[in-house]
Order: structure tokens, then sequence, then C-alpha cells
């Protein structure tokens, strides 16, 4: 008998995977949110299963996403991503993803971890939407608004309300899985 899940997940399998196992799931790994914060970035203009199926690849690229090394990486390292046919290949992305990876630590020196620092944007717990359907879900929130703001004040970049609402989304900072979704989360009393 199939699931029945987010309209958006159902086909291919690589969506279906991804939504069953991860989206919306809480996420606290500063390492996979950096990962996460990326990859959104480079989904910026296109569409998320683009990227998804890109994802081994810029893992390979971008060092596993180890915002450490990536915040070291030089003008030749540059060249070579911008070479890479197995990527999105935009100069404006991979240097802000540079970027964003050196500022990133001066949040978790700041906070303690980047987790810590972001989860404070929803009172540290995530928000439990109710939805209907997929169509009902918004682009952006107050809470997007919020980080957003604060990213961008603090210099990061390819970090506007609508993207850092997808990366919410995707690292459980909110639960938008629909209602007959079998991944939702059941609220007390519900």
């Amino acid at each position: 008998m199939e699931k029945n899940r987010c309209s958006w997940a159902n086909e291919p399998e690589i969506m279906r995977k991804y939504h069953d196992e991860e989206w919306g799931r809480p996420l606290f790994d500063d390492r996979k949110l950096f990962e996460f914060l990326l990859l959104d970035a480079f989904q910026a203009g296109l569409s998320w299963l683009t990227i998804l199926k890109k994802r081994e690849n810029f893992k390979q690229a971008f060092d596993d996403f180890d915002y450490l090394k990536i915040a070291e990486y030089d003008e030749d390292k540059i060249d070579k991503l911008m070479q890479d046919k197995e990527i999105v290949r935009n100069r404006r992305k991979i240097l802000a993803s540079i970027k964003n990876a050196q500022l990133y630590q001066s949040i978790q020196k700041e906070f303690g971890s980047f987790s810590d620092y972001i989860w404070k944007f929803v009172d540290n717990a995530p928000i439990v939407n109710i939805w209907q359907n997929w169509e009902e879900i918004p682009a952006t929130t107050k809470e997007s608004d919020a980080m957003s703001k604060d990213l961008k004040k603090r210099g990061f970049s390819f970090v506007g309300s609508t993207i850092i609402y997808a990366f919410m989304q995707a690292a459980g900072l909110v639960d938008d899985h629909v209602e007959k979704c079998f991944c939702k989360t059941k609220l007390e009393g519900k």
C-alpha cells in the first residue's frame, strides 16, 4: 500500500527518499546544517530536483561540505569548481559559499554552534504548521524574514527569506508536511 506523502514528493524516487528520510526532520548537526544552507543557496532560481540530483557531485566538489575547508578555498579551487560540469557553475554562488563558510564560523564562536543560533529563531522547538495541501504553504514567514535579515546583517549571501524558509523546512525548524502525510508530526490532542 502506497504511503500518503506531500504531493511534491511522490515522483521521482530521489524526491521520495529525500522527503521520507530527511526533509522536515529536526537537525542540529552543524556540518549537516551547512550542507543544507549551501545547497539551498545553489538552488536559488533552479528546481530542488536539479540540486538533489547533483547532491553527491556537490559533496565531492565541496569537500564533503566541510565549511572549515571551504572557508579556505583560493582562486585555484574556485577555477576548478567553475570547470566542474557536475555541479551548478555559478561564480557568485561559489564565492558566497566561501564567504558564508567563513561567517558560519563566526556565528559558532558567538553562539557555541550554528545550531544554537538558528534554533533561537523558532524558540528552540519546531514550528508545526497545519496544512491540508501544498498550495497553502507560504514562501516566507516572519521567522524566515528575521533569520534572513540577521544573516544578511552578518554578511551572508544567498540567504533571502524564501531561501531561508526552504532551509528551515529542510532542517526541520518548521514541519510543513501536509496533514495527511505519514511524516507529519502528530500534535497532542489531534
